[in-house]
């Protein structure tokens, strides 16, 4: 493959090259419509489907439901319990894809008669998933069913007692599973091992499986007639809760899930989910969300009471119906997220030293006495993106610690858990390819960490060697202009396995740089055309580019790469550049 500007080793010594297949540079004198076709097909769309992927909708991706095994069975006893109105529970995970998925089918039960009561289990007290106590306890409080979300693939034990008590529960999960299921009326999960056509939409978080099943019992209830005397619920109005969710899970953003999320952002700029409205604006969010916005302004604040407060607020929050409470637990989240990043900042200072003194092993295993469990995997986000390898962060209490884990493109982390959780290396674990969790005694970490070295390191290795910095576009300086901004986002929304456009502008001088914020390096550069662009490199001060940077001065020509964007403090066209790396021009 051509590297652009004959590349190979940037500032930060990787090589640049064209995303997906080989291209030509391009100057302001492009048309929109053939660079949006060419962001479509760098991300794998076939050229006969450009008019489908170029505007998803869920009329072109959503599958029928009944694909998935147990869909129908989990239908027709939702649809039976509405009939019958049955007292139900909705199980969740405290993390956003387990907010919105509970939220979604509460909200959508709601509509269709039902009181369902909400479980979110204690992250400190309780743990991952559900448990055989909780379970039992919810029965005897009368509850006929539990459907559980983003959670339960794994909760062999938990669901047995359940099935002895009497109780249906219905399973809605995303996570790896294993050939052996546990007991249940129903277990819908496109990770499934005996999928068949479902196992195509494995990238669906669990929010967007919770909408298939409303999906499917709408049409259940349809047709028996539930509906003759009574309005349908807009399922449509709930899309807002799948894209946060699927966001918020780093879910690939390909096919349906691109879907979701671009009709989910149209439900969402209307602001009729009040607690949405209410985070929205305490977030200080004023202009249409983005997904920028879903992952690093609404999504934190959900987690916040899961992670650091009480794990229920953000289910309450995107149920409520009354603007007072809705202000109120919107407060409440937005003050947790303050707390977060106050013990994130100690336990990422704390874990950098001892990844440091780990060596080169190809899975960042670190862990320590005092670790609050409720900021371990933004922790481990950190070190994954810091060291581009997988990461580890496990918080030891005493004999035994609670871990999460992030990994990087290639190296499926969920399977190698559920491999040492085979060997006996763990209590519990589960995941997916790009995130995990476990529990393991304190004297097996260095067994585990041993354990995923051996078993990831070729992939790790083969994943850095394919490291490299892609492409969609090469422009002039002057070309980092809002015709471009517009015409990249229209190949959008953008995340996950859809990455955001990068384009090289250049050759440029440095006419002013300096450091701002926590280690941000703000430079205003200048084209051979003489006009100046705003340009940033987030956290770079005291990286190899960051230094690049401040010492290049007026009389040296860089080529830099990174994101457009408009310029939100300027306003109008003005539009600045986000820096991922740098390559000297002479």
């Amino acid at each position: 493959m051509t590297a652009p500007l004959s590349i190979t080793h940037s500032i930060l010594g990787q090589p640049w090259r064209w995303r997906g297949r080989d291209g030509e540079a391009m100057d302001a004198g492009f048309v929109a419509d053939d660079l949006v076709d060419q962001l479509l097909m760098a991300r794998g769309v076939a050229r006969d489907a450009l008019d489908l992927h170029r505007t998803p909708t869920l009329r072109g991706f959503m599958p029928n439901p009944s694909i998935f095994r147990d869909m129908d069975a989990a239908a027709e006893r939702v649809a039976a319990a509405v009939i019958a109105g049955e007292r139900v529970t909705v199980f969740g995970d405290y993390d956003v894809d387990g907010a919105t998925s509970a939220a979604l089918l509460i909200r959508l039960l709601r509509s269709l008669g039902l009181d369902p009561q909400a479980y979110i289990p204690d992250r400190l007290l309780e743990g991952y998933g559900p448990s055989g106590d909780a379970l039992v306890k919810i029965a005897e409080g009368g509850a006929q069913l539990v459907i559980t979300v983003d959670c339960g693939a794994q909760a062999f034990e938990a669901l047995a007692q359940a099935a002895d008590a009497g109780l249906d529960v219905i399973v809605i999960d995303h996570h790896k599973c294993t050939t052996e299921l546990p007991r249940t009326l129903a277990l819908v999960n496109p990770n499934r091992l005996d999928e068949d056509e479902g196992a195509a939409h494995g990238h669906l978080a669990a929010v967007g499986v919770a909408f298939l099943l409303g999906a499917a019992l709408l049409r259940t209830l349809r047709a028996r007639g539930w509906f003759a005397p009574r309005a349908e619920p807009p399922l449509m109005e709930l899309l807002d809760l799948v894209a946060l969710g699927t966001v918020c899970d780093v879910a690939q953003l390909k096919a349906l899930n691109r879907a979701f999320v671009a009709q989910g952002l149209k439900v969402m700029r209307q602001r009729r989910n009040i607690g949405l409205a209410a985070l929205a604006e305490k977030a200080g969010l004023t202009a249409p969300v983005t997904c920028t916005d879903l992952g690093f302004a609404l999504g934190p604040r959900i987690n916040a009471g899961g992670r650091v407060g009480k794990s229920d607020l953000g289910v309450r929050l995107l149920t409520t119906e009354d603007v007072a409470e809705a202000e109120a637990i919107a407060a409440e989240l937005d003050r947790l997220n303050g707390e977060r990043r106050a013990i994130e900042a100690a336990v990422s200072e704390m874990a950098d030293s001892l990844a440091a003194a780990q060596g080169n092993r190809a899975v960042v295993v670190v862990a320590a006495e005092g670790w609050h469990p409720g900021v371990i995997g933004i922790v481990a986000g950190r070190l994954k993106e810091r060291l581009g390898r997988p990461a580890l962060v496990i918080a030891l209490d005493g004999e035994i610690g609670k871990g999460s884990g992030r990994s990087i493109a290639g190296v499926d982390l969920g399977a190698a858990v559920l491999a040492a959780k085979d060997m006996g290396l763990l209590i519990a674990g589960g995941g997916h390819a790009m995130a995990a969790g476990v529990t393991v005694a304190a004297d097996k970490v260095e067994a585990l960490a041993d354990f995923l070295d051996q078993r990831l390191a070729a992939d790790v290795a083969r994943a850095r060697d394919d490291r490299a910095l892609l492409f969609d576009a090469v422009v002039s300086a002057g070309g980092v202009a809002a015709t471009l901004v517009d015409a990249l986002e229209a190949g959008g929304p953008y995340g996950a396995g859809w990455p955001s456009p990068r384009v090289a502008a250049g050759p440029v001088r440095v006419v002013k740089c300096d450091i701002v914020g926590n280690g941000h390096v703000r430079a205003i550069v200048q084209g051979e055309e003489g006009r100046p662009i705003k340009t940033i490199a987030f956290r770079q001060a005291d990286s190899a580019l960051g230094q690049a940077l401040l010492g290049a001065g007026p009389h040296r020509r860089l080529w830099i790469a990174g994101r457009a964007r408009r310029d939100a403090w300027s306003g109008g066209d003005a539009c600045e550049l986000h820096i991922d790396d740098a390559a000297w021009a002479d």
